[in-house]
C-alpha cells in the first residue's frame, strides 16, 4: 500500500468513525451506498445473484460487528451490465436520494466498453456531485477478469486502474485498489480460487474486497 493510501485509509473516515461509536438515543442511521455494476450487485455465474455474500453486505457485517452500537444501512444502487456513463446519468435521482454518508464507486470492469476518456468524464461527474453533497467517496479499482493477464501493465483493466488511482489522488478521496491487491495474490496462487466466473468474484473474493474496504473503518486499539 502506498503512503498516500495508508494516510487516507487511516484518517479519511475519522468523523464517521466517531459517529459509529455513539449509543442510542444520540446515534443516527448511517448510509453506505455502493454504486456500480454486477459485482457489487452480487452476480455470481449464469445470472445467479448472491446478494448477502457480496462485498457491500460483507462490509456491513464487519462494520456492525466492530461498532455494535451503530445503525448502518448498506444500499446498492448498482446495476448488472452498467458502465459509468449510465451510472452518472441517474446519479442525482437514484444515488444521492439515499443521502450517502459514504459512496463507493465500482465501474471499471464495464468501462472497457466506453474507453478511458469517456469513463473519466463520468467518474469525475459522480465524484464532484458526491463531494458537493457532502459525501465521503471511496473509489474501487476493478476486481479481476481472468481473460486479461493481471500481471501486464498494458491491459485495459490495468489502464483503467491507473486512471482511478489518479482520480482518487486528484480529489483526495478514498481508494480501495482491488486490482493491485488481486495482482499481488496472483504472484503466489491462481486467481481462479477467488472467481465465480471469468469476471465475477466468488464469496472468497467478495470477502477479500470487504476486508480491504474495512481498513477505512478500523480504529487504533486505544481509540476503539
Amino acid at each position: 500500500m502506498s503512503q498516500y493510501k495508508k494516510e487516507i485509509a487511516s484518517s479519511y473516515l475519522d468523523s464517521l468513525k466517531t459517529e459509529l461509536k455513539v449509543k442510542w438515543p444520540k446515534n443516527r442511521t448511517i448510509n453506505l451506498v455502493f454504486h456500480g455494476h454486477s459485482v457489487p450487485t452480487g452476480y455470481t455465474t449464469r445470472g445467479v445473484i448472491d446478494r448477502l455474500q457480496s462485498y457491500p453486505f460483507r462490509t456491513l457485517k464487519k462494520v456492525n460487528d466492530f461498532y455494535p452500537y451503530s445503525v448502518v444501512n448498506t444500499i446498492t444502487t448498482s446495476i448488472g451490465g452498467e458502465q459509468a456513463e449510465q451510472g452518472a446519468k441517474r446519479f442525482k435521482d437514484e444515488v444521492l436520494i439515499y443521502k450517502p454518508d459514504v459512496l463507493f464507486i465500482d465501474y471499471a470492469l464495464n468501462d472497457r466498453s466506453i474507453g478511458l476518456e469517456r469513463a473519466k468524464v463520468a467518474w469525475e461527474q459522480m465524484i464532484q456531485e458526491a463531494l458537493a453533497y457532502g459525501t465521503k467517496v471511496i473509489l474501487l479499482t476493478p476486481t479481476p477478469d481472468l481473460k486479461e493477464e493481471i500481471s501486464s501493465e498494458n491491459t485495459e483493466l490495468a489502464k483503467h486502474s491507473e486512471q482511478i488511482r489518479s482520480l482518487a489522488k486528484k480529489y483526495s478521496v478514498g481508494l480501495v485498489d482491488c486490482y493491485a491487491l488481486f495482482k499481488k495474490i496472483a504472484r503466489t496462487e491462481p486467481l481462479i480460487g477467488y472467481m465465480a466466473q471469468n469476471n465475477h468474484i466468488n464469496q472468497k473474493g467478495h470477502q477479500f474486497v470487504a476486508d480491504a474496504i474495512f481498513e477505512y473503518f478500523k480504529t487504533q486499539p486505544n481509540n476503539k
